[in-house]
């Protein structure tokens, strides 16, 4: 067919060309009508099209990118059965995988276990493990590397930190997938412990016990997570100052970021350098005072996360007539302002409590009495008016007197605290409080090896100004059950309460959320009744991370290396895909 018959049949059966031709056939008044609504038609099907496309189209990660993270110390421990310092678990978290997670929600989910089913009795754990689990030296990932791991720390020579989480449990291998990890009696805050990482045994079995803690390996860590060790730097003296990690792509679903460089530093003044030169990405290890200077910076990131550990005022009424009076634990509680020790002593980063539970507010809603006591939002006349009502009268001196068990009493504090930053501006605060209602002061300060050796183990204090590592499951018998309180049991108050023993134990045995919850809630409303302690507040773990690292939801984390539990989903780069093509 010849090129200018074609060309004519194509215009004829071309629906477009034959309106064009309609509409130049027209008078121009008309055609100048259709014209205009031509062009109306076609702008409105493009505006139609690209809300479809909007609606429709979804931001989706994709692979690529580079973190470089700034971390306060040197590594020397990237082990999970020996990491101690920030350094080594932030390592340690991203190189090693455990049987479970902490998912976005906060919630425990399967890492490397495919199924985790506890038995009726609460005493068994069988562990089905995901098909396909290698080590990033290629070899499978079995029952009897996690049978291993288990039994390497509690094996005593090792002096793991953790060895008391894992006492009374026994493991059953079962196959190559399967084992069972059984408990002498049930606690139900056990399965928080199955985010421990996990060892292969062919590179650590091989080793004596008293080499492993010596061993390169620590250094040189081969785990099953989602990142790998490619290069190691040190500097002139051997000590190493980054690593750089790629993405294993063997496990599961890959990361999304190709790589992660860790940068080690010796200080807060060497990490705030290297943020301000822009030779970091991200980092949690930055002072607070600096904090506030990119607070409202819109090119960062900054994810605030409250760490289950409670700072309060722990009272031994064995050392004090005084503190034996509720009367005086209430009044003391009511001086001081929770949000200005907050603001001062933390710069903002931390949330006032009222409870041994650090739960997740600033505020309570009620007004009421028990609560500003609690809170210390009351004023100083409220408290005074607390001593007054209690039989407490200020003698000439302006101090406040008491006849106990026919003796004249003063009232006089000696708090006891660590020397560091936090504690002398924290407890100067309280003291002030005090001082400002007429209570007699002294403040003592301790370095933290004795404090804990000299005053918290003998129990020698009046007043102690200590935090307490909670953890996400809430377990509170270690701190309030009577049982616990001779060293080294951590009922540093040396609190009683038969109904309150009860409670505790009842809600580490049950497997009921909801029966836990309200177990909880009770024994904290009673403790709280009693005064024994002041809680104060809980502090903050602050994450910067410049904007164009998109990291997950980080919510009900134990501890600050538990940011990296959702890694594999952060992304640097994304595609617009429709949500079918994803």
């Amino acid at each position: 067919m010849a090129p200018s018959k074609f060309k004519s049949l194509r215009h004829k059966f071309n629906p477009i060309h034959q309106l064009i031709k309609l509409v130049e056939s027209k008078p121009i008044t008309e055609r100048i009508i259709l014209r205009i609504l031509f062009f109306i038609t076609i702008g409105g099907l493009i505006y139609i099209g690209l809300l479809i496309n909007d609606t429709f189209v979804v931001e989706t990660p994709v692979a690529g990118g580079k973190l470089i993270e700034g971390v306060i110390g040197i590594p020397r421990f990237v082990n999970p059965a020996l990491a101690v310092t920030k350094a080594d678990q932030d390592m340690t978290a991203l190189i090693y995988a455990g049987l479970m997670k902490i998912n976005e929600a906060g919630n425990l989910v399967p890492d490397i276990a495919d199924t985790v089913t506890v038995s009726a009795d609460g005493k068994t754990y069988n562990i089905i493990i995901k098909s396909g689990i290698l080590f990033h030296d290629g070899i499978p990932l079995t029952a009897k590397d996690v049978s291993f791991t288990i039994g390497l720390i509690q094996n005593p020579d090792l002096k793991s930190s953790l060895r008391g989480n894992w006492s009374g449990v026994t493991t059953e291998i079962i196959n190559d997938t399967e084992l069972n990890i059984i408990l002498d009696e049930p606690y139900t805050p056990f399965i928080e412990n199955f985010t421990l990482g996990i060892l292969p045994k062919h590179i650590w079995g091989e080793l004596p016990i008293e080499q492993i803690t010596f061993s390169q390996k620590n250094t040189e860590p081969i785990g099953s997570g989602p990142f790998f060790i490619k290069k190691i730097v040190r500097d002139d003296t051997g000590l190493i100052t980054n690593y750089l990690l790629d993405r294993f792509s063997k496990n599961q679903t890959p990361a999304n970021l190709d790589q992660i460089e860790i940068k080690f530093y010796q200080n807060e003044d060497s990490i705030v350098k290297a943020f301000n030169a822009k030779e970091i990405f991200s980092t949690t290890y930055l002072p607070p005072d600096f904090l506030q200077t990119i607070k409202t910076n819109p090119k960062y990131h900054i994810i605030e996360v409250p760490i289950p550990r409670v700072f309060a005022i722990f009272f031994n009424q064995n050392h004090s007539p005084s503190l034996r009076d509720i009367g005086v634990r209430q009044a003391l509680a009511v001086a001081i302002n929770k949000d200005d020790l907050v603001n001062t002593a933390l710069i903002g980063f931390g949330i006032p409590i009222s409870s041994p539970v650090p739960l997740n507010q600033n505020k309570l809603e009620s007004e009421s009495t028990e609560n500003k006591i609690a809170l210390g939002t009351t004023t100083v006349g409220e408290a005074i008016a607390i001593l007054k009502e209690n039989g407490w009268n200020r003698n000439t001196g302006g101090l406040w007197e008491k006849r106990i068990n026919k003796e004249v009493v003063t009232l006089n504090v000696t708090i006891k605290t660590a020397n560091n930053p936090l504690m002398e501006s924290a407890v100067q605060n309280i003291a002030n409080s005090w001082r400002e209602i007429g209570v007699e002061v002294q403040v003592e300060q301790f370095e933290q090896t004795d404090l804990l050796q000299a005053v918290i183990r003998p129990r020698d204090f009046e007043a102690l100004l200590f935090g307490i590592d909670v953890n996400r499951a809430i377990d509170l018998y270690p701190f309030w059950h009577s049982s616990q309180r001779a060293d080294p049991g951590l009922n540093i108050a040396n609190y009683a309460n038969i109904e309150v023993d009860s409670l505790l134990q009842k809600a580490r045995l049950t497997q009921n959320t909801e029966e836990q919850n309200q177990l909880i809630t009770k024994a904290t409303e009673i403790i709280n009744s009693e005064v024994p302690a002041i809680f104060l507040f809980v502090p903050t773990m602050t994450y910067v991370v410049n904007d164009y690292i998109t990291p997950t939801s980080i919510t009900k984390i134990s501890k600050q290396s538990e940011r990296f539990m959702n890694i594999s989903d952060w992304h640097m780069n994304t595609n617009k895909l429709w949500n079918f093509f994803r």
